[in-house]
Order: structure tokens, then C-alpha cells, then sequence
């Protein structure tokens, strides 16, 4: 594929364009002491998440609780609550995500993200955090709608930018954003400041690992 042929990024959110994991540690600890059952070190959440807040509690849940829908539904419920009133107390951007955004705006190259966050928080951390570039397109996890790392969604993004897909730039940090990517037919980038390691990320596609948002723009520096 040229380099030139790239006019969109596709960016995950969690883990990629901000750093969340603090505020859903600590929504589902709380959660869970509640209940009376363990809570779990923040690292632990690095695979809890990625692929929606059903399975983060699923997996968050003592092994013998974790097949009883009952409790899978009221924590979940109660998580959502919850970080509905914390989703915002310690998440940020990642070190260079604002300067890459300018630049990638300077260059006219077109922004969207796809998430496995419920829509609902998915929009308001696009808001709160985001709202400086114009991302045309912004889906979490929606009703009928499979979650990644289905293309469904990768495919509807592209649609709605008048784009083909091998035009689009994927950007992630999980396994589920590469299989995504390569299911999708995007060039599927792996960061290394997200929550997941970086072997995991080559085991499941990755054709470029970026350590620094910075080097996205070396995709794109033949296009202009």
C-alpha cells in the first residue's frame, strides 16, 4: 500500500487516545467491595478491559459468580452508575496525543474513533477530552450493533467518511484492536503506551508498533 493512500486514522480510545484505567479500577473496586467480594490492582484491569463493560465485570468477578447472571447484571448496573458520577476523576490524554491531533488536522487527514466503551461514555469522553478536533465520526459500543473486533462498526466508519477502508490508518493497544483492523482491511498500528504489551499486540497482526504518538505522522509524511 502507498503511503499516500492514507486519508482517515481510526483511533480506539481506551488505552490509545486516553488513559481511563484509574477511573474503571476504580468504579468496578468499588463495585465489588459492595458486594463483599475481592477488588484487584489496578494492572489487573489492563485485561479486564477492551471489550466492553460486560465482560470487564464478568472477569472482574470471583470465578464462582462468574456464570450467574443475576450478579453479572446487578454489578453491572451498579458499575454503570457509578461511573457515571467518576468517569472524568482521573482520566486524561496520553503525552502527545494533543500535538499529533494538530498535526494530523494540519494535514487534513480525517479523525474518527471506534470503542468497545458503552456509546454513552464513549460521548462524553469524546466531549470532555476531544472536543479540540473535529472527529467526524465517534462510536462506542452501541444496542444490535457486535462489538469489536466484529468490522461491522470499522466498515460503517468508513462509509460514512467516503472512504475505502485500506485508506484508514488504524490505531490501538489491544489484540481486539488488531484483529479489528486486519479484519476491516486498515493498517493496524499498536501503541506501546496502552494497556496491553506489545507481544500481544505482534501475536495478533500489528504491522507497525509505535511507541510515541508522533510516529503516526511518518505513515503520512507522503501524502502532502
Amino acid at each position: 500500500m502507498k503511503l499516500k493512500s492514507y486519508k482517515a486514522v481510526l483511533f480506539d480510545l481506551d488505552g490509545t487516545l486516553l488513559n481511563t484505567l484509574d477511573d474503571l479500577a476504580d468504579t468496578a473496586n468499588r463495585v465489588l467491595a459492595a458486594k463483599g467480594f475481592p477488588t484487584h490492582p489496578l494492572d489487573a484491569y489492563r485485561y479486564f478491559v477492551g471489550e466492553g463493560a460486560a465482560k470487564l465485570i464478568v472477569r472482574a468477578l470471583p470465578s464462582e459468580k462468574r456464570h450467574d447472571e443475576r450478579c453479572i447484571q446487578t454489578c453491572l448496573q451498579a458499575f454503570y452508575e457509578d461511573y457515571n458520577l467518576n468517569w472524568n476523576v482521573s482520566t486524561h490524554p496520553y503525552k502527545g496525543i494533543p500535538a499529533m491531533l494538530d498535526a494530523l488536522t494540519v494535514k487534513n487527514i480525517k479523525l474518527a474513533v471506534l470503542s468497545n466503551k458503552p456509546d454513552k461514555f464513549t460521548q462524553k469522553c469524546a466531549a470532555e477530552f476531544l472536543s479540540k478536533w473535529n472527529f467526524e465520526v465517534v462510536f462506542g459500543l452501541r444496542e444490535n450493533v457486535p462489538r469489536k473486533p466484529d468490522p461491522t462498526s470499522a466498515f460503517e466508519v468508513a462509509a460514512l467518511l467516503n472512504l475505502s477502508p485500506s485508506e484508514f490508518i488504524y490505531v490501538g493497544d489491544t489484540s481486539i484492536d488488531m484483529q479489528t483492523a486486519n479484519a476491516a482491511g486498515m493498517f493496524a498500528t499498536g501503541v506501546e503506551w496502552g494497556f496491553r504489551p506489545v507481544d500481544e499486540l505482534k501475536a495478533a497482526g500489528a504491522q507497525l508498533i509505535i511507541s510515541h504518538p508522533s510516529a503516526i505522522l511518518n505513515l503520512l509524511e507522503e501524502i502532502h
